[in-house]
């Protein structure tokens, strides 16, 4: 029996309009644009501004670019796997308000919350589907609207969120291409390293957690870094290692766009050039589970059918791991 590879198909995008600057965020809390950008190489980012907008909404004009780029309707996607850490409400999935809004009426799906690590996971266990035989027509978006949970009072965090979404289609290959090999891993020791204090069944929302600004996201940043310039640089160099792949095997180092030195540290850890690596942090900061496929959608001009890459992510629980794939397109 042929051998089937699930493969990206398409790529698409979607960051909004508004763009936070780092000057601007001077003049909110007591930072500046030399110190943001050379601890963290962010120079700006973009934010969801109006009235009752969400993660679904970021989503939409993602997918509906996708469909468009595919030749697609949407009624073809068989299962969404929305991958998310700022989802519309906890209750429905917004998997489910997503495949409404685009109408796509036979496909079934579900949230998957992993952190920043989110959309790595999702490829990863959307791609069962696809290898198993069970679905030809697989759609993974990763989308957060992080200014909903960002306290921009808090010069740890704010300097580093922004909003975007990105989705890929997933569809079977017979040709060898698509996702190859994956490293996932997860440590809950972290769990309070980085996290949001509140608005779950341990802490449910109260005046009380409100007036202490506990539903916004939290971290202990050089816990985080240590951990994240560790984590990810490893686990890529595992999975290179674990593939026989040489430095020059690999086209893309697809990092998880946290921080500059651990995206650094990562390609020094894979072997990979600083001209193989995405970067786009400076544009967007951490969107944390759009990250990885706003830079396939970025660089997509540039890659080539059977371009080695290497995925890298990071994320709060802790989470990490590693995806190689070969590009189908």
């Amino acid at each position: 029996m042929q051998k089937i590879n699930a493969a990206i198909t398409a790529v698409h995008g979607y960051v909004p309009d508004y763009i936070l600057t780092n000057h601007e965020l001077e003049t909110m809390v007591n930072t500046n644009d030399e110190w943001i950008t050379s601890r963290t190489g962010i120079k700006e980012r973009r934010i969801l501004k109006g009235e009752g907008l969400a993660t679904s909404d970021l989503a939409v004009p993602a997918v509906l670019g996708l469909l468009e780029k595919r030749g697609i309707g949407a009624e073809e996607i068989e299962l969404i796997i929305f991958c998310t850490s700022t989802p519309d409400m906890h209750i429905p999935a917004t998997a489910n308000i997503l495949a409404h809004k685009i109408g796509a009426v036979n496909a079934w799906g579900y949230d998957l919350q992993a952190a920043c690590s989110g959309f790595l996971f999702g490829l990863t266990t959307g791609a069962q589907f696809i290898e198993s035989g069970k679905h030809k027509k697989v759609l993974v978006v990763g989308g957060d609207k992080m200014s909903s949970i960002t306290n921009y009072e808090d010069r740890s965090t704010c300097i580093l969120f922004g909003d975007g979404c990105g989705a890929v289609l997933l569809e079977p290959n017979y040709e060898g291409n698509g996702l190859i090999d994956s490293i996932l891993k997860s440590d809950g020791s972290g769990a309070h390293s980085l996290y949001l204090k509140a608005g779950g069944s341990l802490r449910p929302a109260s005046h009380e957690t409100v007036d202490a600004k506990e539903h916004y996201a939290y971290q202990e940043g050089q816990t985080v870094f240590k951990a994240a310039v560790r984590s990810m640089a490893d686990v890529a160099g595992e999975i290179v290692e674990r593939n026989h792949l040489k430095p020059e095997d690999i086209a893309w180092l697809v990092p998880h766009q946290a921080n500059k030195r651990i995206i650094d540290a990562t390609a020094s850890r894979a072997g990979v050039s600083p001209e193989k690596v995405m970067i786009n942090i400076e544009r967007y900061g951490n969107t944390t589970n759009g990250t990885i496929p706003l830079c396939l959608w970025d660089w997509e001009s540039k890659l080539k059918k059977g371009d080695n890459l290497i995925i890298a992510a990071f994320g709060g629980g802790f989470t990490w791991g590693s995806i190689y794939l070969k590009w189908a397109y």
